[in-house]
């Protein structure tokens, strides 16, 4: 059996202690011979601007590249408020992105059925929610040039942010979502502003363009604004199969999405680049939660994103799509149980901590995977 490399980066805030719960899962993978593993840490964000003065080292990202899947906690916090802006935790994940070529980050919102009461929507809108948004994540407005604030001679200052995007990168962005949709539900929905941004027009037409000449026709495509499918989500969120948008716009629809499904900290996130010519990709797999400084510490934190994003990495980089399943279906038994973090607690539930709900899960999958 080969050796896979897995690279963890914890990160800030609550990201150790989500992350040990990662650990947990990936002990019973071993332990069961579901996989040979070599795993390796890191520093990213606030963490490795404290140890190396840069939010990630020049080693930790040759390790990242080098690794089969990559595995990020959470960055940031206020304590690294003041640092130079190049510098910021942040810039640390931008970094990875960037010198791994993570162009396509998939942001699945699932809303497990013992969940759906949890959700700020009505059981019946988001019960059964399965969607997929798929972001772009090296072009568009975070890293178009220039980016500058300027003084100006009347006293005032200009700031430029430059949304740019080129024919390929949209192409490849919109294989990926046509490719995942034709293992789904078969519908692929673009979401732009090319009423008021040439980026946008030029999206819409290179996506048209693609679903045409691709062979994608089995492939429903349908174009959205993205102000109107933000609030279509909100309104009819299980009209959805797969998104596939810009960097801006992805950010925000995501988190949107993300908040139909009751928490923050139930949502994984893949960040994935081009195949090799032996169908790998690069990757990095983390939870949408963020670092949550607020209860860093606290042994509160829900870990269930941290492990969906195992599932992810054990879906799409590890050739383990079967054991991903496990893993999901372990998450949801445990839910069924009814066992809470705070975040998702509700009254008649069973409230535990993140060391708890991630023993609850490693055990459940563990059985399961004997079954």
């Amino acid at each position: 059996m080969a050796t896979q490399n897995i690279l963890l980066l914890p990160g800030d805030g609550i990201g150790p202690e989500v992350m040990a719960e990662v650990r947990r899962v990936l002990a019973v993978i071993e332990a069961r011979g579901v996989l040979s593993l070599s795993i390796d840490e890191g520093l990213v964000g606030g963490a490795a601007y404290d140890a190396h003065g840069v939010a990630v080292s020049d080693g930790d990202v040759e390790k990242a590249k080098a690794a089969d899947a990559v595995l990020l906690g959470a960055v940031g916090g206020p304590k690294w408020d003041g640092v130079p802006y190049e510098h910021r935790p942040e810039a640390g994940l931008l970094r990875l992105r960037k010198d791994l070529e993570l162009f396509a980050n998939l942001r699945p919102a699932i809303c497990y059925p013992a969940l759906a009461d949890s959700s700020a929507l009505k059981r019946e809108l988001v019960d059964g929610l399965d969607l997929m948004i798929v972001r772009e994540l090296t072009g568009g407005v975070y890293f178009g040039e220039p980016k500058e604030i300027t003084d100006l001679p009347n006293g005032q200052k200009r700031a430029v942010d430059t949304q740019v995007y080129e024919t390929y990168e949209i192409e490849r962005i919109a294989k990926v979502a046509f490719e995942l949709a034709r293992v789904r539900g078969g519908r692929v929905t673009s979401a732009e502003k090319r009423n008021v941004m040439k980026s946008g027009l030029l999206w819409n037409q290179v996506v048209t363009a693609i679903h045409k000449s691709g062979g994608y026709e089995d492939v429903k495509l349908d174009h959205m604004l993205a102000d109107a499918l933000g609030m279509q989500l909100v309104r009819a969120p299980k009209e959805f199969d797969v998104i596939v948008t810009d960097n801006l716009f992805g950010d925000i629809l995501s988190d949107v999405a993300s908040m139909l499904t009751g928490s923050l900290g139930m949502l994984p996130s893949a960040s994935l680049g081009a195949e090799d010519e032996n169908g790998r990709r690069k990757s990095l797999y983390e939870p949408v939660h963020g670092s949550a400084p607020d209860i860093a510490g606290k042994g509160i934190a829900n870990p269930l994103a941290m492990i969906a994003s195992l599932a992810m990495a054990l879906k799409y980089s590890l050739g383990k799509p079967d054991v991903a399943d496990l893993l999901d279906k372990a998450i949801s038994e445990t839910l069924g149980e009814g066992l809470r973090t705070g975040d998702i607690w509700s009254e008649g539930m069973t409230k535990v901590g993140t060391t708890e709900m991630g023993s609850a899960v490693a055990k459940k999958f563990e059985a399961l995977l004997g079954a």
